[in-house]
């Protein structure tokens, strides 16, 4: 059954006011699949079909919604419906959502939760944005070195709806440190008078609660970690960071990287649900800054005003040279802000990589010269040098700035990502035009 089928069903059977009903159609469907249907129902339908929902599958569902959506609903439902929905969300969802929301409005849902709850979620805000201290959920399974294995199983069925997985057990000292991370299946396999740190191995790959997400990210692809303990200097586990959770890390950074690479100002909601003054906000900013640095093109074009009506041919290649010096640099841009996010590449390897585009784009300019000069000489013979030399010359510049400029601004301690392709066509255009005109008026003599 697909969502829309399921609407369909769930619409007479809200307007009945059949609640029973309704927990039962839903009840075995993903939190994500009930939350994409709420966004597709009508307005007044949302808010009665997620008062029906039970109280658990509700904070699945709500923590699953987008900004818009959420904001809607908190409208909308009643002080004890949020305080209930609230209390029933992960910690770190409920931190991911805190983090979203205007001041005044955190600290009303902040005074929902309970004192446990109320200090964990102050204990997550008061990280650094973007750290993994924000991305950690202190819902982990935790066990003695000293217990035996069977108590440890035992400790575990006791309490395995308070923990965000159980695939990982932690093995933590009476100090608080940790001192080792068993997979479930190597602690059932082990004999239950065993002693459980007969079972600890080490090392173990552990992240600081100040690190940036992209760390706890690049952590558990390069070590393939389903789950990443958190800790403080000394060493005591503070919490633990899930592959969910990272997932979402990925998508927002890939997201704002698109954004920038666009470019286009950060969003906080998806297009879907932005209004027109979100998107024509996200986009003018950018597109103003390039109109002005396109003048810079306009302008060089008027300097060799003279060049240009002494050989009009020129006029004809003007687009082509151009624009290929600014894919070039949009083709180098990417390869190295794709490099430096995933950390292929250091600051450091930049003398190196510069050398090696130098080579590259000249063999690229060379190969593309020699398609413009075909060209050339069935349209206009007498600037066939002159189109060939530009075109080696336009793609070189434009890939050395496409190159380079990732690695300045991460020198400045700017995002590369920033390093978009409109802003490198541009730089790439103001080059092409100097350089087109500059070879032609040196080989033409005009």
């Amino acid at each position: 059954m697909t969502r829309a089928e399921l609407l369909d069903e769930l619409r007479p059977l809200v307007e009945e006011r059949k609640w029973t009903e309704i927990r039962d159609r839903v009840a075995d469907w993903p939190a994500a699949e009930l939350a994409e249907l709420l966004v597709q129902a009508r307005p007044l339908d949302r808010i009665l079909l997620f008062r029906a929902f039970p109280r658990e599958l509700a904070g699945e569902v709500f923590a699953e919604l987008g900004r818009e959506a959420r904001d809607q609903l908190l409208a909308d439902l009643t002080d004890e419906e949020t305080k209930a929905i609230i209390r029933e969300m992960e910690p770190d969802d409920r931190t991911q959502m805190l983090e979203e929301l205007p001041g005044e409005v955190v600290q009303r849902l902040l005074n929902f939760l309970s004192g446990e709850e109320l200090k964990e979620a102050r204990t997550l805000l008061g990280y650094p944005e973007d750290s993994v201290g924000r991305l950690m959920t202190p819902d982990y399974v935790m066990v003695r070195p000293d217990w035996t294995v069977g108590r440890a199983l035992e400790h575990i069925r006791d309490r395995e709806g308070d923990y965000e997985t159980v695939n990982v057990v932690y093995v933590v000292g009476k100090d608080g440190v940790l001192r080792d991370a068993i997979g479930l299946r190597r602690l059932i396999m082990a004999q239950e008078e065993d002693l459980v740190e007969t079972l600890v191995r080490g090392p173990l790959i552990t992240m600081q609660a100040n690190d940036d997400q992209e760390d706890a990210v690049r952590a558990m692809q390069r070590y393939d970690l389903a789950v990443l303990p958190v800790v403080n200097d000394r060493q005591m586990l503070l919490g633990i960071v899930t592959a969910d959770d990272v997932l979402d890390v990925v998508e927002e950074e890939v997201t704002e990287d698109f954004h920038k690479m666009a470019p286009v100002g950060l969003m906080k909601s998806s297009v879907l649900e932005a209004g027109v003054y979100m998107l024509w906000r996200a986009r003018v900013g950018w597109l103003l800054v390039l109109v002005f640095m396109n003048v810079f093109s306009g302008a060089g074009i008027e300097y060799f005003e003279d060049t240009l009506a002494a050989t009009i041919a020129l006029a004809f290649f003007l687009p082509l040279l151009i624009d290929s010096g600014g894919n070039a640099g949009s083709q180098a841009a990417t390869l190295m802000v794709r490099a430096l996010a995933t950390g292929e590449v250091k600051l450091r390897n930049w003398l190196q990589l510069v050398g090696k585009e130098i080579f590259v784009s000249t063999f690229l300019g060379m190969t593309m010269a020699a398609g413009v000069m075909a060209i050339a000489s069935f349209r206009a013979p007498e600037v066939i040098p002159v189109v060939g030399i530009t075109m080696v010359l336009v793609v070189t510049v434009g890939s050395l700035i496409g190159t380079a400029l990732p690695f300045l601004l991460t020198r400045l301690k700017l995002d590369p990502a920033t390093a978009s392709a409109p802003l490198i066509t541009s730089l790439a255009d103001i080059a092409g035009v100097l350089i087109y005109f500059s070879v032609a008026r040196a080989i033409l003599g005009v």
